[in-house]
């Protein structure tokens, strides 16, 4: 098997070397040349043709939040973001995510670079038109419906789009999306600023009210539901599941032994396993379950996982899950009325 090849492009010549000196160590990466500006970068790219870039976020001349829209929308890449993940890093890697770059490394933690390196790789890149704002119709009412949505690698684009369709009375919705710590409540922020349904991060005892998303919060615990008569969400302090703390397969799990039949899910793009056995649980409980197909997956990892052991019940393009979740609800609501 060929190597990765990988740019490196970052301002300071010391990251430069510390990033190559890293990606080196693996003998599946071959690091084929840096780059100090976008200028530099850009004939880099031409000379090169990588098949991943590692690109900083804050860059002299031009920053590289526009220096990775013009890569995606003149020759779209798998780029991983570099950067510090303070408020403003992680605002600023957000948005990079939003564009289109596939994943993120923190400055001060270089431990995955590597892993997500060659996992971009494997990512299915595309030139990308900017979300469209067209949000579902308001419905009379969707009963007790919950939606759970689990999502990885290139899940931030992909929850846009899905909940840019969301209706402001749309069934309380769950989500666990893998990213760092720092990360949740600014995506939270910019989903609630984007979105008609009213998204904030999750905490310990939120209740589960329509019109309301919830996003785990990165780091310490996973994110369940609890209650009975009154829905809540738990905030549960445990090791990691599939690697991951969030993980999905605890919230899936969580719906199904909790809403069973009233549950509605969907899995989204990401590498690995995490949420197949979930999602899997939820369909055996009664409730619904959709997949990400192949084509509109960034990475066919997740969804894979869980279509090859039967817990999806069909797979959806992306820009058509948000509508279906939305349509799952409420004919639900309308077989239960």
């Amino acid at each position: 098997m060929k190597p990765v090849r990988v740019l490196v492009i970052d301002d300071s010549a010391t990251m430069r070397a510390l990033l190559t000196s890293i990606l080196r160590q693996d003998p599946a990466i071959e690091v084929v040349g840096s780059a100090g500006d976008p200028f530099e970068a850009r004939e880099a790219i031409k000379r090169h043709e990588p098949d991943v870039v590692t690109l900083d976020v804050e860059m002299p001349g031009m920053s590289g939040i526009a220096f990775l829209e013009k890569i995606m929308r003149l020759r779209p890449m798998p780029v991983v973001m570099v950067s510090t993940l303070t408020r403003d890093g992680a605002a600023l890697t957000l948005e990079a995510l939003e564009l289109g770059a596939v994943d993120c490394v923190d400055k001060t933690d270089l431990a995955e670079l590597c892993e997500k390196v060659k996992a971009a790789a494997t990512a299915r890149v595309t030139a990308r038109p900017p979300v469209a704002q067209a949000a579902h119709q308001a419905s009379a009412a969707f009963g007790d419906q919950v939606i759970a949505i689990g999502s990885s690698t290139g899940g931030v684009e992909a929850l846009l789009t899905v909940l840019s369709v969301f209706p402001a009375n749309c069934p309380p919705t769950l989500i666990t999306q893998h990213m760092p710590a720092t990360f949740t409540a600014s995506f939270a922020m910019r989903l609630d600023r984007t979105c008609a349904p009213h998204v904030r991060e999750a905490f310990d005892g939120a209740p589960l009210d329509a019109g309301c998303v919830y996003i785990a919060p990165g780091g310490a615990s996973h994110l369940e539901v609890t209650g009975r008569a009154r829905l809540s969400c738990r905030l549960v302090e445990a090791p990691s599941v599939n690697g991951h703390r969030p993980s999905v397969d605890v919230l899936f799990r969580s719906v199904a032994r909790v809403v069973g039949a009233r549950g509605v899910g969907a899995i989204l793009t990401g590498m690995g396993r995490d949420g197949a056995a979930g999602l899997l649980e939820m369909r055996h409980a009664g409730a619904r379950t959709i997949g990400q197909d192949q084509d509109s997956s960034v990475v066919y990892g997740m969804p894979k996982a869980a279509y090859e052991i039967g817990a999806v019940e069909r797979q959806v393009r992306l820009s058509a899950i948000g509508s279906t979740l939305i349509r799952l609800c409420e004919t639900a609501a309308r077989g239960t009325a």
